[in-house]
C-alpha cells in the first residue's frame, strides 16, 4: 500500500509544481531568440514602389517571413541591412518596426519613401531629410461653443499651436526605458550623427526624368533639416497644406515616419527618414500629382540613402 506522502514532501511538490506553472505562464513573455544575430541597418519603406530600386541592389538577399510580414537581410553598399515594408499608415509603421526590433538585431533605422510637399519653397521631385518629426494629427476635436468658436476640455494643457476648426493638435504619451514615468512629446529628433552624414552627401545627383520621359520643370535638391509630419490621413487639401507649414513649419508631411520615429526613440535606435515629394498635398495645379511622380520620386529617395549608405561609418 502505498504510504501518504509526508508534510515535507508535500510542500517541496507544491512550491515545484507551482515553481513549473510560473514557468510555463511568463514563457511566452520572454523574448524570442534573434532570426538573424548579425547587427544591421534597418531600411524601410512604406509600400512596395518605395523599395524596387533598393531590393534591386541589394545583394546576398534572405527572406524571413515574421507575423506575415517579409524581412529581407543582405548587403547594400557593402553594408549588412534589413529590408521591409512598413505598411502604409501609422499603426502599421509602429508595429512592424517594433516587429524588426524584436526579431533582429538593429543599430539604426532608415525611412526612404514619398511624401506630400509642404513647405511652399519645396517642389516636386526633391528630396527633403527632417531633423524631427511630430505626430501632428495626435490631438482633440474641441467642443464648439458658439459658432466658429472651439474650447478644449480646461485641463487638457499639452495642446502644441492653433486648430484647424475643432481640430486642435496635442503632444503624444511615450514610454520607454529612458525614465520611470510616462512623458508627453510633440516632436522626435533624429539621430545627430545621421544628420551630420546626411549633410555631407546633401550634393547627390537626383533624377529629373522618369524612364517615360515625364520630366519636372526644375532639377530637384536634398534639402537637409526642418521638420516634417506624419498622421494617418493622406493629404490633398491646400488649405490643410498651408496649415500644417504654418503650424509646424513642416516641410513634408507623410503616413507613417513619426510613428516609426517614436518606436526608435522609445527602443533608443538611432533614427532618420529620407523623403521625396511626389506631389503638394493639395497645392498644385489640377489633380494630384502623386502617380504622376510616384517612381521618380521614390527613385529618388533611394538614391540619397544608398549614398548615406556609402558615406556613413559607425
Amino acid at each position: 500500500m502505498r504510504q501518504p506522502a509526508s508534510p515535507g514532501k508535500t510542500w517541496w511538490r507544491g512550491l515545484l509544481t507551482a515553481g513549473l506553472l510560473a514557468t510555463a505562464l511568463l514563457a511566452p513573455l520572454q523574448a524570442a531568440p534573434w532570426i538573424d544575430a548579425v547587427p544591421r541597418t534597418a531600411i524601410v519603406s512604406a509600400f512596395e514602389p518605395e523599395l524596387v530600386l533598393l531590393r534591386s541592389q541589394l545583394r546576398q538577399p534572405r527572406v524571413h517571413r515574421v507575423g506575415g510580414v517579409e524581412f529581407t537581410t543582405g548587403r547594400l553598399q557593402g553594408k549588412p541591412v534589413l529590408l521591409f515594408l512598413s505598411g502604409i499608415s501609422m499603426t502599421n509603421a509602429a508595429m512592424n518596426t517594433q516587429r524588426a526590433l524584436d526579431h533582429f538585431k538593429v543599430r539604426r533605422i532608415l525611412f526612404s519613401g514619398i511624401a506630400g510637399g509642404v513647405d511652399p519653397s519645396l517642389h516636386i521631385g526633391d528630396v527633403a531629410v527632417p531633423r524631427r518629426w511630430a505626430p501632428y494629427l495626435e490631438g482633440v476635436l474641441a467642443r464648439e461653443t458658439a459658432p466658429g468658436q472651439y474650447q478644449p476640455p480646461p485641463w487638457m494643457n499639452d495642446l502644441v499651436g492653433p486648430g484647424f476648426g475643432p481640430f486642435i493638435p496635442r503632444t503624444v504619451e511615450v514610454r520607454s526605458s529612458r525614465q520611470a514615468d510616462t512623458e508627453r512629446k510633440a516632436w522626435f529628433e533624429v539621430d545627430a550623427a545621421l544628420l551630420a552624414t546626411a549633410e555631407r552627401i546633401a550634393q547627390t545627383p537626383l533624377e529629373r526624368c522618369d524612364a517615360q520621359r515625364q520630366c519636372l520643370s526644375q532639377a530637384p535638391r536634398v534639402v537637409v533639416g526642418g521638420s516634417g509630419v506624419s498622421g494617418a490621413a493622406f493629404v490633398d487639401n491646400a488649405a490643410w497644406r498651408e496649415y500644417a507649414f504654418n503650424t509646424f513649419q513642416a516641410q513634408v508631411l507623410d503616413m507613417e515616419s513619426a510613428a516609426t520615429a517614436q518606436v526608435a526613440y522609445s527602443n533608443r535606435v538611432p533614427f532618420i527618414a529620407f523623403r521625396s515629394l511626389s506631389d503638394l498635398a493639395g497645392g498644385g495645379e489640377g489633380e494630384n500629382e502623386m502617380h504622376t511622380f510616384m517612381t521618380l520620386a521614390a527613385g529618388n529617395s533611394a538614391r540619397v540613402l544608398l549614398a548615406f549608405l556609402a558615406a556613413h561609418h559607425d
